[in-house]
C-alpha cells in the first residue's frame, strides 16, 4: 500500500450502532511519570524523566511531573470519575522507582503499598486493572549505570518484574512488560527528544536489543510467580508504514523502517530472531556482538496478548544521501535520527485532517495495522492498548468541555477496529488514551490528550463531552456516532 492508497472502509451507516463482543475490554489509559506527581513521597528517587525534565530546554517552558496531576494522592476521585463513566479497565503503570528505589535492592512497601490500595481501589469500583510494569521511568542510578545499552539493565528489570508480581499478582490479571520500547530506545538514545536525550544510534539499538532481553527476562519472572490464569502482553507502537509511492526505492524505504520500526520487536519476541535485513541495513553502525548466544530463546516467551498503540500512519520515500529529505515523522525535533540504518528515509505528513500534535487521522491505517498483524500472528489475539487525539480544548463560560473533534476521532478509530472484528481479527480490548490531561513528556502541559479536563492550577477533573459519549459506548458495548440517539 502506498501513501495515495487507503484501505476503503466498508459501506455502512454513520448512525448504525456497531455491537461489540459482550466480553471486550473497555478502558483508558495513563503512565505513572505523567499523573502520579509525589516525586520525592514514600522512598521514590529521581527516573530518567525527573532529570530530563528539571533540565533547561528538554521539556516545554520548563515543565515537569513533580506534581503531574497529583494523581498519587487524588487517584479515589479519578476511580470515582472512571466508575461514573461506566469504564471496565484501567491501564496504568507502576513508577520503578517509587518500588524499587535506584533499580537495586529490595522493594520499598512505601511503593508497593500505593499500588496495592490503587488496585484495591478499582476492583471494589468493578474496574479491571491493566498493569504496565514499564512506560520510560528508568530510575536514574540505573542510567548513571549506562541505562539501556548496558545488558545488566535487563537483569534489574527482571528482578523488579519479580517484585511487583508478588504483591500485586493475586489481584491483577493483565500484565505488561514494556510500553512502547522502541520510544525508549530511539527517541531515548537515538534522537534525544526523550529522556536520557543521548544521540548515538549504537547505543540506541543495543538499548533495542537489551528492552527485548529485559521483556522475555521479565515474562519468565511473571510466569514464576503469577497465577496460572493471569495474562502476558507487551504493548508495541506498532508504524503502519507507507511509501509515498509505489516505486522500489520508496517502498524500499518502508522496508527499512518497518524493519527498525516493527521488525526489530517482533522478530526477537514473537518469532525468536532478528530480521536478517535489519542487519544488513545497520551494519555499517555495528556488527550486533551485544547479542549473546542465548538471548534469542530468553526473549522468545510465549504471550497471552499482544497490545498495540496507533495514533498515525507513517509515510516515507527514499531520497539519495545528501538530498533533500523532509523528516516529519512526528517525534519530535532534533538534528538527531531515530532511525538507525535509514539515512536516505524521508518522512512525510499525510494530508488532511490534523490533531493538535500535527498527526494526520487516519482511521484505516489502524485498520490496516490490525489485519496485517492478525495476518503475521494469527493465534495471539490482540488488544489495542493506546488510541486517541489532542485538540485545543477550552473550557465554556458554564465550566463545560466541549470536545467533538476528539469524540469523531475516537468514534472513527472504533469503526476501524469494529471492521476489524467483523472481518476476522481477534482484538479483546480498547483503551483510550487517555483518561487525564496529564504531563505530555517533552511537550509538558501544552497538549491535552485526556477525555478529562485537568486545570494546571487548581487540579480540578471535569469529564469532557468525549468523556460522556465514550462512557456510553463502555457502559452498552455498542458503537454510536456522538450526537446519535
Amino acid at each position: 500500500m502506498t501513501a495515495s492508497e487507503t484501505t476503503a472502509p466498508e459501506t455502512r451507516p454513520l448512525m448504525a450502532a456497531r455491537t461489540f463482543p459482550p466480553d471486550f475490554l473497555w478502558g483508558t489509559a495513563t503512565a505513572a511519570y505523567q499523573i502520579e506527581g509525589a516525586a520525592r513521597e514514600g522512598g521514590r528517587t529521581p527516573s530518567i524523566w525527573d532529570t530530563f525534565s528539571h533540565t533547561p530546554g528538554k521539556v516545554f517552558e520548563g515543565h515537569t511531573g513533580d506534581v503531574a496531576v497529583d494523581h498519587y494522592h487524588r487517584y479515589p476521585e479519578d476511580i470515582r470519575l472512571m466508575s461514573e463513566l461506566g469504564l471496565g479497565a484501567y491501564r496504568f503503570s507502576v513508577s520503578w522507582s517509587r518500588v524499587q528505589p535506584t533499580g537495586r535492592g529490595p522493594a520499598v512497601q512505601k511503593g508497593l503499598d500505593f499500588y496495592r490500595r490503587l488496585v484495591d481501589e478499582l476492583l471494589a469500583a468493578g474496574i479491571e486493572p491493566a498493569l504496565t510494569l514499564y512506560h520510560w521511568d528508568l530510575p536514574q542510578e540505573l542510567e548513571d549505570a549506562g541505562g539501556w545499552p548496558e545488558r545488566a539493565t535487563a537483569g534489574r528489570f527482571a528482578e523488579y518484574a519479580g517484585f511487583v508480581a508478588d504483591a500485586l499478582g493475586d489481584r491483577v490479571k493483565l500484565w505488561t512488560t514494556l510500553n512502547e520500547p522502541w520510544c525508549s530506545a530511539f527517541l531515548g538514545y537515538g534522537s534525544g527528544v526523550h529522556a536520557p536525550g543521548r544521540t548515538d544510534p549504537v547505543a540506541a539499538l543495543r538499548a533495542a536489543h537489551h528492552l527485548n532481553l529485559a521483556h522475555g527476562l521479565a515474562v519468565q519472572a511473571l510466569r514464576a510467580a503469577l497465577p496460572g490464569d493471569a495474562l502476558v502482553a507487551v504493548s508495541l507502537n506498532l508504524h503502519e508504514v507507507r511509501p509515498l509511492t509505489p516505486s522500489a526505492e520508496d517502498r524500499d524505504a518502508a522496508r527499512r523502517i518497518d524493519a527498525v520500526g516493527n521488525r526489530i520487536w517482533l522478530g526477537p519476541m514473537l518469532e525468536g530472531a532478528y530480521p536478517q535485513d535489519l542487519f544488513a541495513d545497520t551494519a555499517h553502525l555495528t556488527d550486533w556482538s551485544f547479542v549473546h548466544d542465548g538471548d534469542a530463546a530468553a526473549i522468545h516467551r510465549p504471550l497471552d496478548r499482544l497490545a498495540l498503540n496507533y495514533y498515525t500512519p507513517t509515510v516515507v520515500s527514499h531520497v539519495p544521501n545528501g538530498g533533500q529529505k523532509p523528516q516529519d515523522d512526528g517525534h519530535g525535533n532534533s538534528e538527531h535520527s531515530p532511525w538507525p540504518g535509514a539515512d536516505e528515509v524521508a518522512f512525510h505528513r499525510a494530508p488532511g485532517e490534523r490533531t493538535a500534535m500535527g498527526w494526520p487521522v487516519d482511521p484505516n491505517a489502524l485498520y490496516d495495522l490490525l489485519t496485517r498483524t492478525a495476518a503475521r500472528h494469527p493465534a495471539l489475539p490482540l488488544i489495542v492498548s493506546e488510541n486517541g487525539a489532542a485538540y485545543e480544548d477550552e473550557t465554556g463560560p458554564d465550566g463545560t468541555v466541549h470536545d467533538p473533534e476528539r469524540a469523531a476521532y475516537v468514534h472513527a478509530h472504533l469503526d476501524a477496529v469494529h471492521r476489524a472484528i467483523v472481518d476476522g481479527v481477534d482484538v479483546r480490548g480498547y483503551f483510550l488514551w487517555s483518561l487525564l490531561d496529564n504531563f505530555e513528556w517533552a511537550y509538558g502541559y501544552a497538549k491535552r490528550f485526556g477525555v478529562i479536563h485537568v486545570d494546571h492550577d487548581t487540579l480540578e477533573r471535569t469529564p469532557k463531552s468525549s468523556a460522556r459519549w465514550y462512557g456510553a459506548v463502555a457502559r452498552t458495548g455498542e458503537l454510536r456516532a456522538p450526537g446519535a440517539a
